[in-house]
């Protein structure tokens, strides 16, 4: 029965339910002793109303129909936001997901625009493959790249050492990244080169291949982030994240200071 059984899904589950702590859910453990990090699997069962029997078969990645209430129990039980909610289903149900065909990831003219005339942001458009689609002049100046090249910032982001350490908070910027494509590979399970992509990481990076197992999946859509630029030095930027309704996978990103600030200053020597 092995062969039909939904190993990601298991491993999802188990993922949440080992980064939840009995604290979280008032679960008292003085005076016990616990070989597990976070919750057990009958602790999971009795939150979400069902038997250990048959969350721990479902753990297991056994593969049978589960329906909304079963589904929506776990979720609230584990604590699922909407991002890791919406993985839920698609692990849960993979063939009952709309997709759309694959196409060329292009960036419209008007956008191009829009990029182009924040001066004093610096912003881009990345692919769903984290590839940087198009960027303006600031942006290619923050993430230190050049504007006739067209990199996967996945990749800079974990095979070079350099491009890590434009981030302050390192492992921060590696977990959302690899976020980002445990995003994409929901949204677009049927994507090879994504696959290959994930793959190579996994492959070639002890710190992918670390947080990859987690199974991250924040969908960051506004944060501080702080930068140690190699020509301006430390800079304190407002991110905002937009995802593209029209480009599936697709998002822009503007990295802007607070006006006045040192910040400021040194983004706009950038320029």
């Amino acid at each position: 029965m092995g062969e039909h059984r939904n190993t990601e899904l298991g491993a999802f589950l188990r993922s949440r339910r080992a980064a939840l702590t009995p604290a979280q859910i008032g679960i008292a453990t003085h005076g016990t002793s616990r070989r597990v990090p976070g919750l057990r699997r009958e602790e999971v069962a009795r939150l979400a109303g069902m038997s250990v029997n048959y969350y721990t078969r479902i753990e297991q990645g056994e593969n049978h129909q589960m329906s909304d209430s079963v589904l929506e129990a776990i979720a609230t039980a584990l604590r699922l936001d909407e991002t890791e909610r919406m993985h839920l289903l698609r692990l849960a149900w993979p063939t009952q997901i709309a997709r759309g065909p694959l196409g060329p990831e292009t960036v419209r003219d008007s956008l191009r625009n829009l990029l182009d005339s924040a001066n004093d942001q610096a912003a881009w458009v990345i692919g769903r493959r984290a590839d940087l689609l198009v960027a303006n002049r600031l942006g290619y100046a923050l993430l230190g790249i050049s504007p006739d090249s067209r990199p996967n910032l996945a990749r800079r982001m974990f095979l070079e050492p350099a491009a890590r350490d434009l981030y302050v908070d390192r492992e921060a910027a590696m977990r959302l990244s690899a976020s980002n494509l445990r995003i994409s590979t929901r949204e677009h399970p049927d994507d090879a080169e994504l696959a290959e992509l994930v793959a190579e990481l996994c492959a070639e990076s002890r710190d992918f291949a670390r947080i990859w197992a987690t199974h991250p999946m924040t969908d960051c859509h506004h944060t501080v982030r702080r930068f140690n630029h190699p020509v301006v030095g430390l800079l304190t930027l407002n991110e905002e994240a937009f995802r593209l309704p029209d480009a599936p996978g697709q998002r822009l990103i503007f990295n802007g200071a607070e006006p006045g600030s040192d910040s400021a200053r040194r983004l706009k020597l950038l320029t």
